[in-house]
């Protein structure tokens, strides 16, 4: 694509695939078959003409921003928040193998080994 081609892009020129991935992301890290998986993810529109699948920039700017937002999103923890225990609790978490909270392991030991002693 030459220079003089290059100045004349505006946001919402048609562009095929090859040729965005080329000028959306010049330093490399995303491909043909990249943009056509978000294509298929629903991130990014693709319009087909003759044959051929064209993007636009701001279609592939809409896209970024919807990965932008996925990323954003809480991962799933199965450690509990803080909010969710009040504080001083020492009551074990449903699933839990750690010991009760503010107990050292020999504490937890000497509880779990005292009634055997009393026998």
């Amino acid at each position: 694509m030459s220079n003089r081609a290059q100045a004349e892009i505006t946001p919402d020129t048609p562009l095929r695939l090859a040729d965005a991935v080329k000028i959306a992301f010049p330093l490399g890290g995303m491909t043909v078959a990249g943009l056509r998986r978000e294509r298929d993810r629903n991130r990014l529109v693709i319009e087909k003409i003759a044959g051929k699948e064209f993007t636009t920039l701001a279609h592939i700017e809409r896209m970024r921003e919807l990965c932008r937002e996925e990323a954003r999103a809480p991962d799933f923890s199965s450690r509990p928040h803080a909010e969710a225990r009040p504080e001083g609790s020492l009551t074990k978490q449903p699933g839990s193998s750690g010991t009760a909270l503010g107990m050292s392991a020999q504490a937890a030991l000497q509880m779990r080994l005292w009634p055997r002693r009393k026998n």
